[in-house]
């Protein structure tokens, strides 16, 4: 009997070295990564498990602009354009 958690989870028949057949669950893929701000979910932020997330380059992990990863990009241009505002 599968655990409450791996009950929707996908089941893989992994043949085992001994010979015998078991069942493994695949993990679940988390949600999109989310804008702290309105909430959109980010572009170029891929849906990974963290211990899948650690094996990319850091530039796969997000984008390089400021707020990249953090922020979306309508949100950061609505921030550039005020903080333009505020200095002129």
């Amino acid at each position: 009997m599968p655990r409450p958690s791996q009950r929707r989870a996908k089941a893989v028949s992994v043949k085992l070295p001994g010979g015998r057949t078991t069942i493994h669950y695949k993990d679940k893929r988390p949600g999109p990564a989310r804008c702290a701000i309105c909430h959109a979910p980010l572009g170029g932020v891929p849906r990974l498990r963290p211990s899948e997330l650690r094996k990319l380059p850091k530039s796969s992990r997000r984008p390089e602009r400021p707020g990249g990863g953090y922020i979306c990009h309508r949100c950061l241009q609505y921030f550039l354009k005020m903080e333009a505002r505020r200095m002129a």
